[in-house]
């Protein structure tokens, strides 16, 4: 079931205001909440009018009394629901309000002056009653049982007749405001006389202020400005303006011409997800003490795993009282959804970071291309565009063209699947706990840099092959050094491999032959070239020009442990000038990703971590081999 906002009013007409049911001692003052209004929506099959049968409401009681259905932070909470009953026609509550909500306290001050504003409800319905009217096909639709989630404070009820409760509120005219009964609509049908009734009220009311309430109506249900002036224009009631708009609401749901309409709601705190998110949250910041939780869960920050076990089972209506350490964790995995869902999402964060932190020094001097399939991609390397020719006297322009080289590669997956077990849940052992997501997260790291690595040194070295049929690194792509290893021989004789590697990348031409001019940017060198590269490219004070350091500065050095030769290495420009390795995710699911279910094979959590990745070289010219054994 979905929680259903209340859509924005159709009326808003309250009954003069005497002295408030505001207790600031207590606190609590009495609320609407319902009324039994008829409100227009729409469904699959088009307009419909809703009605809240008075009397079918529970569980009311303990709910969250909100800031406009706002849901993003406990500061739109203000207050609970402390009880609810039917009184006249009328479901009413007591509500409390919060002493350390700010927001909370405005309100308590407009109560204090007497102000009266408008309350809404959020539900979900558990049994419907439809009924069609024989003569026009309207369609009304009886909530007979519904659950309320919460009560929102609203500048504009969908309830008209839904507000704060004053004690000697005077009850609005009979002509425009029936006495609504349980499960009736508050709308009557339009007669001769009850029109000419509400024309005589309107001359007694203000003008301006009901010409507000049309336009109002008409935003919501996507009626256009010539009909808001056709109402106002015929000086119009609300009433009447309002079954005019039902009745082209009727009219355009015969003719299949019904608008749909975005209703956004707030996070919802019975919704599985958004509780998973934020106890996760909370359990994540026991583990990473510098992680600042946000609103929702700073208030769960100090629950333990069996705390938030028992908050499950609850939330669930499942009875925990009496149950011991291991019964609690096995019911709470095995009986609820939000369990396993929060300790995956716990276990998801400390893995992410993890995972971050470990990632691959390949990568930066990749580009990430998501791809949105498993199907092989083909990447068209283009040529330089052709140079410009002069235009002769007779003003011929010459057509050029781009030629084009193909590669490919695609994305494969890679999962596994770690276990956690019930006495860490029940010992509440939040180092083994994020132990396995740091691993996990490691792990997925680990994978991606060994593809890199792989892809890189496959051929004996020489990479993978291209689509012309040559490995990355050969003589005939001008990306092959003699081969000089810098950290076994002389270091002068570095700089002029350097600067032999450099050169070579400035002679790259495309594949028309057009000078390319390509600047390197890394050298990427083993664990073993480490000191080297960094004596290689430091900056220090020279005592002549003899002495001085080209490379000082020039290059960014990158460390990669995986590599197995420890006498290669690597020099590779920036993938903004020119293309070279590539790697991708599936789209929508960026490194690894995490699910978790209740364990059979073991007891307790079984989490599988699952990673989309695939890797390939587009263009040669963007790195440059020095095999290192000459």
């Amino acid at each position: 079931m979905t929680t259903m906002n209340t859509a924005p009013d159709l009326i808003e007409r309250r009954a003069p205001v005497a002295s408030s049911t505001w207790n600031a001692e207590t606190r609590t003052f009495e609320v609407v909440f319902s009324t039994g209004a008829a409100v227009p929506r729409f469904d699959m099959r088009g307009p419909y009018i809703e009605v809240l049968a008075i009397d079918g409401f529970r569980d009311a009681e303990g709910a969250p009394f909100l800031d406009a259905h706002r849901r993003d932070s406990l500061d739109d909470v203000l207050g609970a629901v402390q009880s609810a009953r039917v009184v006249g026609g009328e479901a009413r509550a007591i509500v409390k309000l919060s002493r350390r909500n700010p927001k909370a306290e405005r309100l308590a001050g407009e109560l204090e002056d007497g102000s009266q504003f408008g309350v809404s409800v959020g539900y979900t319905v558990d049994e419907w009653k439809e009924t069609t009217d024989a003569k026009t096909g309207a369609r009304t639709k009886t909530a007979l049982r519904w659950t309320v989630h919460e009560i929102s404070a609203v500048p504009v009820p969908a309830d008209r007749l839904a507000s704060t409760r004053n004690d000697n509120s005077m009850p609005t005219t009979a002509a425009t405001h029936p006495e609504n009964t349980p499960g009736t609509p508050d709308t009557v049908p339009a007669t001769p006389e009850t029109a000419a009734t509400e024309r005589a009220a309107v001359t007694t009311e203000n003008r301006a202020d009901i010409n507000q309430q049309i336009r109002a109506m008409a935003q919501p249900l996507g009626l256009e400005r010539t009909w808001v002036d056709q109402q106002i224009d015929a000086g119009r009631s609300v009433e009447e303006a309002r079954r005019s708009a039902l009745d082209e609401m009727i009219r355009r749901g015969q003719q299949g011409s019904v608008q749909s309409h975005r209703i956004e709601i707030g996070n919802d705190y019975t919704d599985p997800d958004f509780r998973a998110r934020t106890l996760g949250e909370a359990l994540y910041a026991r583990i990473n003490r510098a992680h600042n939780p946000g609103e929702a869960a700073r208030e769960y920050a100090s629950l333990s795993i069996a705390d938030m076990a028992r908050d499950c089972l609850r939330l669930r209506g499942v009875a925990s009282t009496g149950l011991t350490p291991g019964k609690l964790m096995e019911r709470a995995l095995h009986s609820t959804s939000d369990f396993p869902l929060i300790l995956g999402d716990a276990t998801g964060r400390t893995m992410r970071e993890s995972y971050r932190v470990a990632g691959s020094a390949l990568k930066m001097i990749g580009r990430q291309v998501n791809h949105s399939d498993f199907r092989e991609r083909h990447r068209l390397q283009l040529s330089e565009g052709p140079e410009l020719e002069k235009v002769g006297e007779s003003g011929e322009i010459k057509a050029g063209t781009l030629a084009e080289a193909r590669e490919t590669y695609k994305l494969a997956t890679y999962a596994k699947r770690v276990g956690i077990s019930r006495q860490i849940l029940v010992n509440d052992d939040l180092g083994a706990f994020a132990d396995i997501g740091r691993r996990m997260g490691q792990g997925a790291a680990g994978t991606e840099a060994s593809l890199l690595v792989a892809l890189l040194t496959q051929n004996a070295g020489a990479g993978p092959k291209m689509s012309d049929g040559k490995a990355l690194f050969h003589a005939d792509h001008a990306n092959l050094g003699d081969g000089y290893t810098p950290w076994e021989t002389a270091e002068p004789g570095f700089v002029s491999a350097l600067s032999a590697a450099r050169l070579a990348m400035r002679r790259q031409v495309g594949l028309q032959g057009q000078p390319s001019a390509i600047t390197p940017k890394y050298l990427v060198v083993p664990s073993e070239g480490e000191t080297e590269g960094e004596k290689a490219l430091a900056d220090i004070t020279a005592a002549s020009v003899a002495d001085a350091n080209p490379f000082a500065s020039k290059l960014q050095l990158v460390v990669e442990p995986r590599l197995v030769d420890p006498l290669a290495w690597y020099v590779a420009a920036d993938t903004a000038e020119v293309d070279g390795l590539e790697w991708s995710y599936l789209e929508g699911e960026e490194g690894p990703q995490i699910d978790t279910r209740s364990g059979w094979e073991i007891e307790g959590l079984e989490v599988k971590v699952r990673l989309d990745f695939g890797a390939g070289f587009v263009d040669w010219r963007g790195w440059h081999r020095n095999p290192g054994d000459a």
